[in-house]
């Protein structure tokens, strides 16, 4: 009798709800299964497989790679196949850079082998050390060092008396993306331009040089494109649609993203002859780098001979893409991405991030042999041709873009991952989504989660124990937000798919970035040398895609959103309060006649900066009520769904269709100002800043470049965005209210 009584009173609880079972245990037990199948012993077999040989676009292992990748995907039982584009890819025929005066010198512009690394001595397949995307030329002239090569520098060199008109210069890498560097060059007249990387930033400086440490040798180069990203992304010949075989295509002199002058990368064994032969003003002390020399700007007397010429050729790219068909929800998309080309064997980048993608496609492929049946689609794909301008995902994405408008919840990018701690970043309605994920995983280091190691790294790091105190209160750590650089660029910026980019990294260096070091050896010796951080990011992002799935309920969340929209005007407000006192502090100095700024008295003093007029108050006020009303409407909607998802309720089916278009309502089709391509109104690509973002780009661009009628419009127009955004939360909000009476 008692055990009957027990039965009874058991049932009555699940039946009435005393207690909640809902679909969620479901989902917590194959995410548990999940986790229990990735092995690090099939990461490294895979990696040691695709870096084995170097891998460009355009080169047989590139297309054995993708080949073999298709192989895998259908192997674990995932319907795959490879879809093709013919972009454009040139490669250079003749590279040459000479000191002619006042002495002789030849770059070697080769990287030389190392007995330690079997792999670096695949001369006959590895590409030269060049940027793609550079014009050929031929040009002669005095060298001029401009430190970073961005905006700032030049504005110095400008208060110096010195101009790059008619010059070649040269610059260091770092601070901003490749491609800004000849860009902002050539808009102050150069006419060459050569890219070095010194030991300050990524060599002995920073730790042992390869193959002792992780960091950059006397002979690496750094290869990568140089063509000019915030303009558009994808195959310059096909902005806006999939380089198809019978796709329009602009000529070449039609396109406007090559570069304006001829640009080469060299190493700093290079870059020394030339460096130490310039004169003129010692550079300030953080223009120097850590060669053994006084760093001078010059111009001259240090003469350079520069050449580029390339075969401007087309190639065929090849993405490998796998599915496993959704079982309620078919039409709901998510995507993973990871590009499979490189620059040469490219084992951090990319194929670390692409061995943790295939452990993931081939653990859930398990899972369907243990019964587990996704309700949503799930695509795994291995994009070709991202290194050169993220050609294989944005051909596909344009070439697919009405389709992924109305289907994709979701893109997840990896791009390589290391050691240490996780990095997020991308779009913040996603942010407590990701936060919730990374709260269940372990960190194979210290036993913690990674969220809590995250946690306990940013603390330490935080500069004041303010900023220490709101990192220990805030229930999610804020990711991120995502510029261009990667392969979820074309899904967030020009469709307005929710997206993120994640890794782990922070435990040691990277050195070896775009060279022929960048390999298994050096990754078995100091990227993830037992693999496990590789398998900790695939149990992590395998656990994301399983939880999305089986969500009732697309679960964005838009209060994290409204709160980083937000903190984006502010600083935004700040940087325009910070620019007005800072100019009328510097029109009084001048007005004074006490304004003195020297760089090195033994040599020579800087003259006065020239006046200004002061920044004017702009009218923030159609942002700031837009974003009240955001900030109401997103409570109000995640409070309704937070109620469908507790009572253990699905949303009918036509409340997640409208919340998978929540993203695509902050794009606008006419683009950002000057680039239509870039879509998004809160996260941008920065024209000078390339890889590095811009927050409501419009409007901080605008004011940067001091275009004050610009920017009054451009608050007017992002208002109306987010406006409309939350105005479309309001109409599911209501449709939510209706369905829980």
């Amino acid at each position: 009798m008692k055990y009957f009584f027990l039965l009874l009173v058991s049932y009555l609880i699940i039946s009435f709800g005393f207690i909640q079972i809902s679909d969620d245990s479901k989902s917590i037990s194959w995410e548990e299964k999940f986790r229990e199948i990735p092995k690090a012993s099939n990461l490294d077999e895979y990696m040691k497989i695709l870096s084995a040989r170097p891998h460009h676009l355009g080169s047989e292992y590139d297309k054995e790679n993708a080949e073999w990748i298709l192989t895998k995907f259908k192997e674990w039982g995932l319907d795959a196949h490879i879809e093709t584009f013919d972009v454009l890819f040139p490669t250079p025929k003749e590279r040459l850079v000479e000191m002619i005066s006042p002495t002789k010198f030849t770059a070697k512009l080769q990287e030389p082998t190392l007995k330690e690394d079997p792999t670096s001595s695949q001369k006959d397949k590895q590409l030269p050390t060049y940027n793609a995307y550079s014009i050929d030329g031929d040009v002669t002239s005095e060298a001029v060092y401009v430190n970073y090569g961005i905006p700032s520098d030049y504005e110095y060199l400008e208060r110096l008396g010195i101009s790059v008109e008619g010059k070649i210069v040269i610059a260091r890498y770092g601070a901003s993306w490749r491609g800004i560097k000849p860009k902002v060059a050539a808009e102050h007249g150069a006419i060459g331009c050569l890219l070095y990387s010194d030991p300050k930033d990524d060599g002995y400086y920073q730790g042992d040089a390869y193959p002792k440490g992780p960091w950059h040798t006397a002979d690496a180069v750094q290869r990568g494109s140089v063509i000019d990203a915030p303009q558009y992304a994808g195959d310059p010949l096909t902005p806006g649609t999939g380089s198809t075989k019978d796709a329009k295509r602009l000529k070449l002199d039609e396109v406007k993203v090559f570069t304006k002058i001829p640009v080469l990368p060299i190493s700093y064994n290079d870059a020394l002859p030339i460096l130490s032969s310039l004169e003129g003003p010692v550079a300030p002390e953080n223009w120097r780098g850590a060669l053994a020399i006084t760093y001078h700007i010059g111009s001259g007397p240090a003469k350079v001979h520069l050449k580029v010429s390339s075969d401007w050729d087309m190639k065929t790219l090849y993405d490998v893409i796998a599915q496993i068909p959704g079982t309620e929800f078919p039409d709901e998309w998510i995507i993973r991405g990871n590009h499979h080309d490189a620059w040469v064997n490219g084992a951090l980048d990319p194929i670390s991030g692409l061995v943790v993608l295939l452990e993931e496609a081939r653990s859930l492929g398990d899972l369907l042999k243990q019964g587990w049946k996704p309700k949503r689609t799930i695509i795994f794909c291995a994009w070709d041709g991202e290194e050169e301008g993220l050609l294989g995902s944005t051909e596909w994405v344009e070439k697919h873009a009405d389709e992924l408008s109305k289907k994709a919840t979701i893109y997840i990018n990896t791009d390589g991952t290391g050691r240490g701690y996780i990095g997020v970043s991308g779009s913040h309605s996603l942010e407590h989504f990701i936060n919730g994920v990374t709260k269940d995983i372990t960190d194979p280091e210290t036993g913690l989660t990674i969220w809590k190691r995250k946690q306990l790294h940013d603390i330490s790091n935080a500069k004041t124990s303010d900023d220490k105190n709101k990192i220990r209160q805030q229930e999610d750590f804020k990711i991120g937000a995502l510029g261009t650089g990667s392969d979820y660029t074309a899904f967030l910026d020009f469709l307005g798919i929710a997206s993120l980019n994640m890794g782990f990294g922070g435990e040691g260096g990277y050195g070896v970035y775009h060279s022929i070091y960048d390999d298994y050896y050096w990754y078995k010796n100091f990227g993830d040398p037992d693999f496990e951080y590789c398998k900790t990011l695939a149990q992590t992002i395998g656990t994301a895609i399983i939880r999305f799935d089986d969500a009732g309920t697309i679960p964005y969340k838009f209060v994290n959103l409204s709160s980083a929209i937000k903190s984006y005007l502010d600083d935004i407000k700040k940087s325009l309060e910070t620019m007005r006192e800072k100019t009328i502090e510097t029109n009084k100095e001048i007005d004074e006649g006490i304004f003195e700024a020297i760089a090195d008295p033994r040599d020579y003093s800087l003259s006065a900066p020239k006046r200004e007029d002061v920044p004017p108050y702009l009218n923030f006020a159609p942002l700031e009520n837009a974003i009240t009303h955001l900030e109401a409407s997103a409570k109000i909607c995640d409070d309704l769904i937070n109620i469908f998802s507790e009572s253990g309720k699905t949303v009918p089916e036509e409340i997640n269709k409208k919340l998978i278009q929540t993203e695509r309502r902050l794009i606008l089709p006419e683009g950002l100002p000057e680039r239509s391509w870039y879509k998004h109104q809160i996260y941008a690509p920065g024209f000078y800043t390339g890889y590095g973002v811009k927050t409501l780009p419009a409007v901080r661009e605008s004011i940067e470049l001091k275009q004050w009628n610009d920017a009054d419009k451009n608050i007017v127009t992002v208002a109306k965005v987010i406006e409309d955004f939350s105005n479309y939360l309001d109409s599911i909000s209501n449709e939510l209210k209706s369905n829980t009476k």
